[in-house]
């Protein structure tokens, strides 16, 4: 553990130096979080090309080491080294003025920052954890997405998929943004359990998005206080659910408190259909691990336009224009195969801001080309796997997500009292309420992120455009928090009007947090049988096998990265990828159907498992297994060997 310890510290402080080459003006504790969210990226896309090469194993992490530390070349040059002193000499004075004589909003600050990591530890540390009898996800939203990230990540670390096959659906190549989990795995080899790994890279991730949201808000608004309450509305998402809490509190016999250390259901999503938006730490961040490593990075880039765009001549140097488009260009290159949709909201929200801000059309062009240059292999390789259609992805659908309910009323309960909010900041104009025009051009393009999802599909499965809209909804919270900002500095009742509002715009998610932190949804994963069992697999099986298994979320196979014909099919269906004819033929197979050897023999399978899944889900002929070759059983589990594989290791 300590060792991944390191490892990820080499990186977090490897991306902190490097922001000294394009940002010289940001605060200490802000260029730490960019720091942790350019090193990671640059981690894990530096550890899967050495793993393609090298395989993912020792060799693999001190090569990465090593380039992590090329960054420290730089203090080779005088005047950097001085810049990079002086800094780390105002901080430590600054940390120093503030431990001696704290002043009260200082102290607040402090606290509500120690507070939200103590809270964020807790939660990823629920997100996946061992119990007695299993593994356990706290996390309803978490169930499927779990397995798929366990299968993903195990398949790095004990079967060397390098260059990725996809672990669910054998034989075709991995279509999916994986650096995420490439990163996890370095953590798992480099000594981190799988827990510890997952846990420490989410808790790290999500303290730097809390960061960047905060110095991003202060960037746009000049206000510290429209900072944090940004980070609350982002983390504690939600729209009116928390109104269902009445509900349950005249249905319970033991009052509030209990209840609140009990909830049995969420507030921001699935509520008889009602509530989609969801909370985005336990519906997006949690669940969809490769949007928290995307969104600070893409905050990082979007800092960089606002500077840039906004900055007159007399302050800002073309060269440091340069420098921070460039800068911004090569991170959001490295997003294909970190956050996809991340990329075709950075580009496409980069070609509306240089069409806008026409005078910084110039600084524009370093941010395009490398941002092309960068991202063109990982696009090449994910549109090569010849399984993915355009028209899977993109077709109309009017008002995302709603079901039966009309659009706007569904706008209104998923969204609340945010969606007034921020309708007001956009159309109040006062002295005292008014949102700057600058800051008003710059979110324009952002209202993309919010129509276009609302009137076509961009994935096969209509949920998943909150990856776009969640982007509308990060650039709105800081024009929401300086509303709120002033409404709360006011000594008139709009003080009280406004923290009843945030107090509505904060409570469904916040329920939905403490669920988590509370253990009050424990689900089980995985039993300890189907641990045994994983480890079965393991040990008799070759790296690159291909096992059968029922297509479900909870096989033992995940628990081993070894390839799997056909995996849950909710993950298959959600990537566009037709499955219908592979998981009628695995009935077939099961079955023991006449054309079996050959169908076995089509798709290369190694090896055929049998255990609770496939005899609950799928017509298991045990008189055909019975004459098959079994080479281990255990947890209930029964492990066959194909003849075409026997036949394959003859030649």
């Amino acid at each position: 553990m300590l060792v991944a310890l390191f490892f990820l510290a080499l990186a977090i402080g490897s991306g902190t130096l490097l922001t000294f080459l394009f940002d010289k003006t940001i605060p200490f504790p802000a260029r730490m979080c960019m720091g942790a969210a350019i090193g990671t990226a640059i981690a894990s896309m530096t550890g899967y090309l050495l793993a393609c090469a090298l395989g993912l194993g020792a060799a693999c992490l001190w090569v990465s080491a090593a380039v992590l530390l090329l960054p420290l070349l730089t203090l080779l040059n005088h005047n950097f080294r001085s810049q990079i002193r002086n800094e780390c000499s105002r901080a430590a004075l600054a940390a120093a003025a503030v431990f001696k004589h704290p002043t009260r909003k200082q102290l607040a600050v402090i606290g509500l920052y120690a507070a939200l990591a103590i809270l964020l530890s807790a939660l990823f540390s629920f997100a996946f954890y061992q119990g007695n009898d299993g593994l356990y996800t706290g996390v309803t939203n978490n169930l499927g997405d779990l397995t798929l990230h366990l299968q993903v990540i195990n398949s790095f670390v004990h079967s060397q998929n390098f260059p990725p096959q996809d672990p669910t659906f054998a034989g075709v190549r991995f279509a999916y943004p994986f650096l995420c989990d490439v990163l996890t795995a370095m953590l798992v080899r480099a000594g981190a359990s799988m827990t510890s790994a997952m846990w420490l890279q989410g808790w790290v991730l999500a303290l730097a998005l809390a960061g960047l949201m905060h110095y991003w808000t202060r960037l746009l608004t000049r206000s510290h206080l429209a900072g944090v309450i940004a980070v609350a509305l982002v983390l504690f998402s939600g729209g009116l659910g928390w109104s269902w809490l009445f509900l349950d509190l005249h249905n319970s016999e033991n009052g509030l408190i209990p209840l609140l250390g009990h909830l049995t259901h969420d507030y921001t999503i699935n509520l008889d259909g009602l509530f989609r938006w969801g909370n985005s730490l336990t519906t997006l961040f949690i669940p969809q691990r490769s949007i928290l490593l995307g969104v600070p990075l893409v905050i990082v880039i979007f800092c960089q336009w606002w500077i840039v765009v906004t900055a007159q001549a007399d302050y800002v140097e073309p060269k440091n224009s340069r420098d921070r488009m460039l800068a911004a260009g090569v991170l959001a290159g490295l997003l294909p195969l970190i956050h996809a949709h991340s990329y075709l909201v950075v580009m496409v929200m980069g070609g509306c801001m240089a069409l806008i801000f026409r005078r910084t059309w110039r600084a524009w062009v370093w941010f395009v080309v490398p941002a092309i240059a960068v991202a063109l292999p990982q696009a090449l390789w994910l549109a090569g796997s010849g399984t993915l259609h355009a028209r899977d992805y993109i077709s109309w659908h009017f008002g995302w997500d709603h079901g039966n309910l009309n659009v706007v009323q569904f706008w209104i309960l998923n969204l609340g009292f945010f969606l007034f909010a921020l309708v007001m900041a956009l159309v109040w104009r006062s002295s005292e309420f008014s949102t700057p025009r600058p800051l008003l051009k710059y979110y324009l393009p952002f209202l993309l992120c919010f129509i276009v999802p609302n009137l076509i599909s961009l994935a096969p499965w209509i949920w998943d455009n909150i990856k776009v809209l969640f982007y509308w909804y990060l650039a709105s919270a800081p024009l929401v928090a300086l509303l709120l900002a002033k409404g709360l500095r006011q000594k008139s009742g709009w003080r009280w009007i406004t923290a009843g509002a945030l107090v509505g715009m904060l409570l469904a998610g916040g329920l939905d947090v403490l669920r988590v932190v509370t253990d009050a949804s424990p689900n089980r994963e995985f039993t300890n049988a189907d641990m045994v069992a994983a480890g079965a697999v393991l040990a008799h099986t070759g790296p690159r096998a291909v096992v059968l298994n029922a297509p479900t979320w909870q096989s033992a196979v995940y628990l081993t990265g070894r390839l799997s014909l056909l995996g849950y099919t909710g993950w298959i269906a959600s990537r566009g990828l037709d499955y219908t004819q592979r998981q009628a033929d695995i009935q077939q197979i099961y079955a023991g159907a006449p054309g079996t050897p050959a169908l076995l023999k089509q798709y290369h399978v190694d090896y055929v498992l049998i255990g609770p899944p496939e005899l609950a889900s799928l017509p298991v002929n045990e008189q055909f297994w019975a004459q098959q070759n079994k080479v281990a059983e255990a947890g209930g589990y029964r492990l066959y060997r194909t003849r075409s594989a026997s036949e394959r290791a003859r030649k």
